[in-house]
């Protein structure tokens, strides 16, 4: 009855399109899931993601849950996360993909996910790492260990939006650094983030564990942008 009275006066509202959620809603509205462009790409067996970094870095698999186009539903969804706290749809985001990774053979040898970290300052600042919750949740379907101590970010670099790749490279070159790197050796790490541009974040952080002795890395973002 009071869950009732609160809904009423102060009704959730779609992270993606912004309508009133319906009470058997929760964070994204079922119109938004049905809707929500999908790559399917761990389903497919298509390799966009391998041919971002093709020459660059040695990647396992990798996946996009979602495609990301300007002005779009995914693009509110990123935004409402990263920049107005609902830190919420990141676990709804990593239930969704880790439910369907875990149908996957491939994905079953993951033994490690590891987030692309964020700088203190910005952690301080946001309150939360974006793509914690996402992390978390595939580790969960998965059965493999979240470890977020291990890859730091050093350096608090720009905004990257408006970034060509060459830039973004150079801007991310020497921000990371890694401790306790022993406990990743002969390990399957699936490094997560939120979403791939031109991969430049994503390739300095793998550049960095490929390092360490006989491991293997895979990627799962959010989305990946067309």
């Amino acid at each position: 009855m009071l869950r009732d009275l609160f809904y009423l006066f102060f009704p959730s509202h779609c992270a993606s399109c912004d309508r009133t959620l319906l009470k058997n809603e929760h964070i994204i509205c079922l119109r938004c899931r049905h809707e929500l462009p999908v790559t399917n790409y761990h389903f497919l067996n298509v390799e966009k993601i391998e041919k971002v970094f093709y020459g660059r870095i040695p990647i396992t698999n990798a996946t996009a849950l979602l495609s990301f186009h300007k002005d779009g539903l995914v693009q509110n969804l990123i935004h409402n996360l990263k920049y107005r706290g609902q830190e919420n749809i990141g676990k709804v985001l990593g239930n969704w993909l880790g439910s369907e990774l875990k149908q996957i053979s491939a994905y079953q040898e993951i033994d490690i996910i590891i987030p692309v970290p964020i700088h203190r300052k910005r952690m301080k600042e946001r309150g939360y790492n974006q793509v914690a919750k996402f992390g978390q949740e595939i580790a969960k379907h998965l059965h493999a260990d979240y470890i977020d101590f291990i890859l730091k970010k050093k350096s608090n670099t720009f905004k990257q939006s408006k970034k060509n790749r060459q830039t973004r490279w150079e801007n991310t070159q020497g921000s990371f650094i890694i401790e306790n790197q022993n406990l990743l050796q002969d390990k399957h790490i699936l490094l997560v983030d939120d979403i791939i541009t031109t991969g430049a974040t994503l390739e300095s952080c793998a550049l960095l564990l490929l390092q360490i002795p006989n491991i293997k890395i895979s990627i799962a973002t959010m989305a990946i942008t067309e």
